[in-house]
């Protein structure tokens, strides 16, 4: 059931979800943030959350989920003159130099490597332009249309379209996708939460030793993915995700500081996890709902009788498990509607829909359930006219 709301909930809650006010203030150094219940898409908090904003090296959980998706781990990746001429940081590829896709992952989500972002771009797409086409598109496909990509690194960039940019709602929409939908999330997980690795080049020649600079893997329990970034322009950046106790929340945090604050990011990351886990669980709201037996027009009644009504049943069609599990604040209520027609017309079959049971949270609806007919009902005709009334006045003789 959770993932029948997720991806639905995202475009509904465009602002902080819950009515009440927070036990506390939420003082943060980014300029833009959000904090998203990973499974919904749900937007929990959000300060800016829908300014579109360069994100640097975030951009590389893209990248990733991309290589991961459609490239073949084994291949050989070829260095072109491009690739090696990336300015820092960068693994220090050497034209013509060949590597294992697999091994530029962890180049590139360790260590952010700039050169290593392009090498695989242009293996996977035959150039950095073509890849970037395929990551608009991957955008747009979950849902992100303030997303524009020009670089597979998150270099600062602007072209005819637009600037290199995002917002924190829609990088937090991209990592859920990366950590809970991609059919390659387990790879990405490995991938990202790996503390150091080491490969060499094709030809063994050069090795490499790279290493995690997602600090907050370590900070806090729970911690299982994340991406940092940093330009001149965009301000330290990071993307990071926490589970615990079956709840998993994703940050997004977008120009937190410039240098000498590189450690801002780490505070606001703490800040907005520890809230998440103090103020939001899963709650079942199911409600079983005492549905009363429904007046059909013109339908024959279970006794045949001329004169009795006909009525039928109703039930939720629910199916087997009476569950519905919704991360809830502790100051939020789940509001449920019950919806059917009061009469039915004849004939009506069995399963058909005369109503829904709908569940509301902030005056949104969040879930629904049918309402259906349990017993079919026919229609009286003339010839049951005929027959009833027949039947009558042969008794009364």
């Amino acid at each position: 059931m959770k993932r029948f709301l997720a991806f639905f909930l995202f475009f509904l809650f465009g602002i902080t979800a819950y009515a009440g006010e927070p036990e506390k203030t939420i003082n943060l150094y980014a300029q833009s943030a959000v904090l998203m219940d990973a499974e919904s898409g749900r937007i929990l908090f959000e300060k800016n959350g829908y300014e579109r904003l360069p994100m640097a090296s975030t951009t590389k959980i893209m990248t990733c989920i991309l290589a991961l998706e459609e490239g073949n781990m084994e291949d050989v990746v070829t260095t072109s003159a491009n690739a090696a001429t990336q300015p820092k940081v960068h693994l220090g590829m050497k034209e013509g130099e060949q590597f294992h896709l697999k091994d530029l992952l962890y180049s590139l989500m360790l260590e952010s490597h700039n050169d290593s972002a392009v090498a695989i771009a242009e293996h996977l797409n035959g150039s950095v332009e073509e890849f970037v086409k395929y990551m608009n598109q991957k955008a747009k496909s979950l849902g992100c249309t303030s997303t524009y990509f020009i670089t597979p690194n998150g270099l600062d960039a602007v072209d005819e379209e637009g600037a290199h940019t995002t917002t924190a709602a829609e990088l937090a929409r991209i990592m859920s996708y990366c950590i809970l939908e991609s059919p390659k999330k387990e790879e990405f997980l490995a991938i990202t939460a790996t503390p150091n690795y080491r490969f060499s080049n094709m030809e063994g020649s050069r090795t490499f030793s790279c290493y995690n600079r997602n600090a907050f893997l370590t900070m806090m329990d729970g911690a299982i993915s994340g991406k940092t970034g940093f330009t001149g322009k965009a301000g330290y950046c990071y993307v990071g995700a926490i589970e615990r106790d079956g709840r998993t929340f994703v940050v997004s945090l977008l120009a937190c500081g410039w240098p000498n604050n590189k450690n801002y990011k780490w505070a606001d990351m703490k800040e907005l996890a520890e809230y998440a886990f103090a103020n939001y669980a899963y709650c079942n709201v199911y409600e079983d709902i005492d549905l009363p037996r429904i007046f059909v027009e013109e339908g024959v009644p279970k006794s045949d009788d001329l004169f009795d009504r006909s009525y039928t049943k109703l039930k939720v069609d629910i199916g087997k498990e009476k569950e519905l599990n919704i991360l809830l604040h502790k100051q939020e209520e789940v509001e449920t509607r019950v919806e059917f027609s009061k009469s039915l017309q004849a004939p009506i079959r069995k399963g058909e829909q005369v109503g829904a049971v709908k569940y509301y949270l902030n005056g949104t609806e969040i879930c629904s359930y049918p309402i259906v007919v349990e017993e079919s009902v026919a229609k009286k005709d003339l010839p049951w006219y005929f027959e009833r009334i027949a039947k009558l006045y042969f008794c009364s003789q």
